[in-house]
This record gives C-alpha cells, structure tokens and sequence, in this order.
C-alpha cells in the first residue's frame, strides 16, 4: 500500500458521517513494524489533524484530546503497542478507530479477522499466499473472533470444504489416505498451516493420544473406540490402547455418519476391511456368543460372522428359525447390508422353509383332493415361493461357497422331502378321485372362466380387460397381486381355478377364450367350436366371432405403443385380450431355462406395468389376470429315477409331462386322465401324465422347465380381479404407510449414551404400508448430534410386542445448553420429510463415557 493509497482511504474515513455518540472522528494509526516512520511527516489529509504519539508524550496526547482540542479530527500515528494497562490513552484508544496499512492488516480487515488476532495472521501469513486458499476462507462468510474460528476456517479451506467443520476436515483428510507420508492434505497442513494444531484437534474431540501420531492409528482409534459402544469392552482387552478414554461418543458419531454417506462410505470400507486384519478382529469375534455382537456395525466381518452362525445352525439342525429371522431383520439397518444382501436374502428363504418344514412335522397329509387343493392356494404355494426367491438371490451370488451349502440345504428340503410327498399324495388322489372325472366341489374350473367372469361383464356393457401371462405359476401370482394391493389404490382378489390337462399353452390358452366346445384333432390342434385357436390373428377370429368390438394383443407390441397410439388402437374395444409370456418363454428353451426364476420376477414388473397402462392411458376399471398353466422347475439336474420311459403307449403327441393317445386304460407309473371333462371328445382321446413330478425320457435337453402334466404347481391357475377405484369413488382407500412412535415419556437426556423405544403402531396389511425411517438428535438448527439409525416399520404380526424397536444412541460430546431444546428427529427415507420433531433438553452433568 503506497503513500496516496494510504491519504486516500484516511481522508475517506475521515469523511465517513458521525456515527451515535460521535461528535468527530479520531483513528488510530498503528504502525507497529515502523513501515511508515519516515513518512508520516509528509502526510497531509483534507479534514483532520496528524499527531504522533511517542513513548513519552501519552499524557499530553491525553490532554490535547481531551481538554485542548476537542472539535477536531484527529489521526494519531503510534508505532508502539498500544495495549497495556500503564497506557493514559486506553479509554480514547478503545472508543476510537484503528488502521492499519501492512499486509497483515489489510488480511485482517478483508477476511473479517478481529484485531487480537494479529500474530496468528502473521504466523500463518503463508496460508494467506494462495488465491484459492483465501477465496475458499471468504467464501465461508464468517466472522472470525477467536483462534479456533481462524484454525477451523484455515483447515477447511485447506480441505476445499463448503463450510467450516472439523468433522469434516478430519474426514477429508482420512479419505486421502492412511499413508502419512502420500496425504496431501498433511503436506498442505505442515506447508501452510500447523499440523501440531490439526494433531490438537483430533487429541481434544476424539481423545487420541499418541507420542507420533499416524493417520493409520488414528483411523483404528476411531473404529475401535466406536465399537466399544456395540461390544462390551471387557471382550477388547486386547485393544484397550485404541479405545477413547474421553470424547468416545464422538468417535461413535464420526464413524456413523461416514459410513452411512452416500458417496463418501467406500473409502472407509475399504479402510475398515484393513483394520479388520490388522486388530485380527476374527479371533475376537470367535470367541463371543452371537448376542455379544449382533448389533456392531464398524467392520464386515460381523455380517460374515452372523450369516455363517445361521448356517451352521441350520446345517447343525437348530431350530431357532424365528431368532433367525430377526436377527437377519436387525442386520437390513446396518451399513454393510447392502454388500450381503443377497446372501442374507437367500438365507432367509431357507429359514422359513426350514420353518415350513417344522411346522409341517409330520409329512404333508395324504387327504381328499379337495382338501389337498385348498391347502395348497392356502398354505403349501409358499413352498414354491421360497424356493424361488432362493434362486433369485442365489443367482446374483453363485460364486458363494456358503450358498452353495445352502443350496444343497434347499433342494434337499424342496425337492426331496416337499416336492416328493406333495406330488405324490396329489398323484394318489388323482387316480382315486379325479381322472374319470376332471372337476372339484367348490373350485370354478379354467375352462369356465369365460362363461362364469367375462361374459356377463361384456353382455352388460363393461369395458373388460383380461392379460393372460404364459407359465404366471399361482405362487407368482399371489406375489403380483400383493404388489397390486400395496401399491395402487384398487382392489385386487385372487382366486386359483382348477386348470386343463395336459396343462399346456395350447388348450390353457384355448380354454380362456369364450366357447362352446373345444376339440383336440388327431395332429394335436386345439379348436375353439371347429376354429383354430393357435396365434393371435386366430384368437382375434374368436374373440371378434362373440364380441364384434374385441380385439386380441402381445404385450410387447402395446409397450412399444405411445399414450396416445394405445388410445387409438384400443379405441372403442369392450373386450381386450393383452398376451405375455415371459416366464414360458424364457424357461421352455434349454438354453434360458435356468432363468426361469428371473423370468417370474420381471413378470411380476411387467403384468404391474400392464395393469398401470390400462387404468391411466386406457381408463380400464375392469382387469382381470390369469394364465394358460403353471409349471413345475427344479435346479438341479434331474437323476434318472426322476425320468420314464413310454412304453406300451400308442401316442399322436408326446412331451415330457404327458402323452395324448386314444388308447385308453391304466398305465404302470402313469395317470390315464379321461378328456371328456376338457372336449368335445369325439376322438376319444385320453391324457397320460408320469405321477409325481417324472418326465417321459425323450429327445433333447431343457428337462428342468416343464408343464402339461397333473402337478398342483402346474393345473392351480390363478385369476386375479382388480378394480381400479378412483379417489374419491365408494370403496375408495387411500394407500398409507404406518406410523412409528417413541414411547418413551421421558424428555430429558442426561447420559450420552442412551437408548429409546419405538412403537410400529399397526401391522403392515392391504393398503397400510410399510414406512423406513431415519433416527437422529439434532439441534435448533437441525445440526446432527448424535448417530443416524435407520427403522424399517414393515412388520406383519398382530402381537405388538413384535413391533417393537429399540435404538441405543450416542451423542456428540460438546457443551449443551440445558435451557435449549434439541430434537429427536424421525425422518420419512422415501420422502426426505420429518414426520415427528420430538424436544428434548440435554443435561449431561459431567461428561461421561459410561452409561450407568
């Protein structure tokens, strides 16, 4: 700053109006590095006088102020400290102005730095030599008043931070790297900064003491010390050194909300997995019982540990399934989830069909068909599902060594006892009760389906809607109209219909179609009153051949169509039939067969999307949903006991799960099923079917996927009828998710360690939804103080005992006023929105790690 800078901003200072309480202006210059000692005698401003005070003349300068001259601008020019208690001049000094023209100075006026700040400036004066360094500091747009405001707001510019927070630093350092020597956050530190203070700072808010320290160590003193909040700390002993003697909770803290970040949580996995081996946490945790450390978060190793517990116990034979189940439920909140979530979920499959079994002890009954078919769309289809859900997450995992164990666990139980006893019985009381005469009291058939739910809709002038998904298993089904149920606001019912033998797409598809008679020619065509029923163009023949304004589509070909094509093509139809047939096509061929199960998942999706289309670019009301047949898949690959040959059997058509002959007669190992039930049977056709679940040895590969037989997995089709209803319309429901509660009455935390009750206030069923939320304390400002914990209200169970949650937190360790409010915040995951602001006061007396 030359001599006409400096005359120009004092004669503009000087010209500034008076503020309250002023009668004229008097400025202190300070000159403490004598810069401008030979200049002041030169100087000359517009409107004030220049005196110069020196080391005798203090009490002069006291009286010319004061008593002399008190009309007078005044610029006092003091090369000297002027803050001690002999000065005469402290009173004028202190309700005066101060200026200064170094560098140092003029940093300290542009970065609103205050005066006693001085020789920090000048120490860190290198800091200060970069633009993006200092442009980073302003833009924090503080007020800078003490030494830690200053040291914050350096270390946060240094780190390229948004706001100045010391969590933040740390974190940003620790994600460079655990390498001292390679962290280029410490370079900076140690080049433009202090790193002994950042080394301070660490020490004062997470209580790491070292006589040199290391990123390294720091890291594992954070992690261990945040375990000891999970694991009791008499099992860690042998990393006492690690654990915080003072200012645990905020390690706990620090840890929580790094791993939980959304972008931020990789870097500390993978240090995690580090320490991991370093503090040889494996030999720990063998040594504990599961409750020791089930709820611990920091490291991996405690989902591996928990996933192999259940395991064995499974391989062991303990039957503690419902502990199983929660405790795979407990670990779906914890941060490493995600990473076995697909093991975890295969393994929950196989615990409740381990359950299945428990409770079905005694060996799936040999009753009446009628009381077999309803005991399976009631209970025994769950089988199926779990077996499915298995594969599908087996399939995103099948390099696992543990699934693999499982698998054989599954098919054991699937396959050789479930499917075994099941198939059989069904098989049995076919050929005593059902093959002469296809029918069952009570259960509407698939071959009625047109007769009994479509036609009278159409006669009466509804607008109908039918999809029919090839292979849509009844199992599949119940999944989808779940969906349908939760997620939309129309109501949705199903219903199995006892299905076609052979149970293929050929007669399934035939049988759905409005008609009098259907036939089966001696070349295995299926005619619907004397047509062709095979193809789209055929089925539209039909459809149109009852209902003019009818019209048959691929569900492909209506995706592909645009809101206002779909309007178009389906414009005055009152009768639409939508094909899909993802499921059959991926799983009849030998090659795609083993995504049979993939398959069903994105039907699910799929027939959901239909059904959306329909109801809002279509306006259906009236949708109903079912299939030709089912199908029966097993993974492994099939023995030869599970295969038989046609022998004896003068058949027109054969496949694996069945034969059409106009032989008639019993069969060694078959069931003869008579088609008059089905046909107009003029050719007096009999369907035989291999018992069980056996296929016909024949040509070929893609044995797994399999229809057309007697199986309940394959002739329970199911019919779904869904309603849309409108907002506002009778019977309308509006979806809604369940409330969580706190149930703690007590509003006054005074341990930073302490745990609360939450209530999921109603079960999880029709339109009442499941609800995650997230847990935290938080202050006026809606800070975070405390740890994040995640709640997910989804619970089924009546008992409310059962819907209970408990949360153990941990609180930052920073002065709290007691006479504030802080908040328990519970925060809608899905909607970002707080759904309760629950005040609490904080009066932690003496801060304590320990929680009595």
């Amino acid at each position: 700053m030359n001599l006409d800078d400096i005359v120009s901003t004092l004669n503009t200072a000087f010209q500034q109006p008076l503020q309250d309480g002023e009668q004229r202006k008097i400025i202190f210059w300070l000159d403490k590095d004598r810069e401008f000692v030979e200049d002041i005698s030169e100087l000359s401003l517009v409107n004030a006088k220049i005196h110069i005070l020196t080391d005798v003349n203090s009490f002069y300068t006291k009286y010319l102020l004061e008593e002399e001259d008190i009309t007078s601008n005044y610029l006092v020019y003091a090369n000297f400290d002027m803050n001690h208690e002999d000065n005469w001049l402290m009173d004028t000094f202190l309700y005066s102005q101060t200026f200064h023209a170094d560098r140092i100075s003029l940093l300290m006026e542009e970065y609103r730095i205050d005066s006693s700040l001085r020789g920090m400036v000048k120490k860190y004066e290198r800091f200060f030599g970069s633009k993006e360094r200092t442009r980073r500091l302003k833009a924090f747009d503080i007020s800078i008043s003490s030494e830690e405001s200053l040291e914050l707001g350096m270390m946060s510019a240094i780190c390229a931070l948004k706001t100045p927070d010391f969590e933040d630093v740390l974190k940003a350092v620790l994600m460079e790297g655990l390498d001292d020597s390679e962290n280029k956050y410490l370079e900076q530190f140690e080049k433009f900064f202090d790193l002994a203070v950042f080394w301070r700072y660490v020490s004062n808010r997470y209580g790491y003491q070292q006589s040199k320290p290391s990123l390294k160590t720091l890291f594992m003193h954070l992690t261990v010390s945040a375990l000891s909040h999970a694991i009791d700390e008499s099992y860690l002993l042998q990393l006492k050194h690690y654990i915080a003697t003072r200012n645990r909770s905020n390690a706990t803290v620090f840890i929580d909300r790094w791993m939980h970040h959304s972008t931020d949580y990789p870097a500390y996995d993978d240090f995690a997995e580090l320490v991991e081996h370093e503090i040889k946490l494996v030999d720990i945790v063998n040594q504990l019982d599961i409750d020791d450390f089930k709820t611990a978060d920091a490291f991996q190793y405690f989902d591996r540990a928990i996933i192999m517990f259940i395991a064995n116990s499974l391989d062991a034979s303990l039957e503690d399934y419902g502990e199983y189940i929660k405790l795979i439920n407990l670990r779906r909140t914890k941060h490493f989830y995600e990473r076995y979530r697909f093991i975890y979920e295969a393994l929950f499959y196989t615990v409740k069909m381990f359950e299945f079994h428990k409770q079905h002890s005694s060996g799936i009954p040999q009753v009446q068909a009628l009381d077999m078919y309803r005991a399976y769309v009631t209970d025994y289809f769950k089988m199926d599902t779990y077996y499915r859900k298995f594969y599908v997450a087996y399939d995103n995992e099948p390099d696992s060594e543990i699934l693999k164990k499982l698998r054989m666990m599954v098919e054991n139980l699937y396959t050789n006892w479930f499917m075994g006893e099941l198939s059989a019985h069904w098989s049995s009381v076919i050929d005593d009760e059902m093959k002469n005469t296809w029918t069952l009291p009570g259960i509407q058939k698939q071959k009625d389906f047109y007769r009994n739910f479509i036609g009278q809709k159409v006669h009466q002038g509804d607008r109908v809607f039918v999809v029919i998904s090839d292979a849509l298993r009844y199992e599949v089904a119940v999944e989808l109209a779940e969906k349908l149920n939760t997620e939309t606001k129309g109501a949705c019912d199903i219903q199995p219909l006892l299905g076609v033998i052979p149970s293929v797409t050929k007669l399934g598809m035939a049988s759905l179609l409005p008609h009098k008679n259907l036939e089966i020619d001696l070349s295995g065509r299926v005619l619907v009153d004397g047509k062709p029923s095979s193809g789209l163009d055929n089925r539209n023949d039909i459809l149109q051949g009852v209902v003019s304004d009818s019209i048959a589509v691929h569900f492909r070909d209506m995706l592909n169509m645009n809101k206002a094509g779909r309007r178009e093509h389906f414009k005055g139809k009152k009768l639409i039939y939508v094909y899909h047939d993802s499921i059959d096509a991926t799983g009849d061929k030998a090659s795609t067969e083993v995504n049979t199960f993939k398959a069903a998942e994105e039907a699910i999706e799929e027939i959901y999307a239909i059904i959306k289309m329909i109801r809002d670019d279509l306006s259906g009301t009236n949708i109903f949903v079912t299939a030709d047949h089912g199908f029966v898949y097993q993974r492994d690959p099939l023995e030869e006991s599970e295969k038989i040959e046609k022998e004896g059997i003068v058949a027109f058509e054969t496949k694996r799960r069945y034969a059409l002959s106009q032989e008639s007669g019993e069969k060694n190992g078959l069931l003869d099923v008579n088609m008059d039930s089905f046909i107009l049977n003029e050719h007096h056709i009999t369907t035989y079917v291999p018992k069980s679940t056996i296929r016909f040895k024949i040509q070929g590969g893609g044995a797994n996927f399999v229809h057309g037989g007697a199986s309940l997995q394959e002739i329970v089709v199911p019919l779904i009828q869904f309603k849309n209803i409108r907002s506002g319309q009778k019977h309308s429901r509006e979806i809604i998710k369940v409330d969580v509660k706190l149930t703690n009455t007590t509003r006054k935390i005074t341990n930073s360690l302490f745990t609360l009750e939450f209530f999921q206030t109603e079960k999880v069923e029709d339109k009442r939804v499941a609800r995650t939320v997230k847990v935290y304390m938080a202050d006026e400002n809606e800070a975070v103080i405390s740890n994040e914990e995640t709640l997910i209200c989804d619970r089924t169970t009546e008992k409310p005992e059962e819907r209970t949650f408990k949360i153990r937190f941990a609180l930052k360790q920073v002065p709290y006023d007691r006479s504030k409010n802080y908040y328990l915040m519970i925060k809608d995951t899905e909607t970002n929105v707080v759904v309760e602001k629950i005040p609490f006061t904080i009066n932690l007396g003496i801060v304590s790690d320990f929680d009595f």
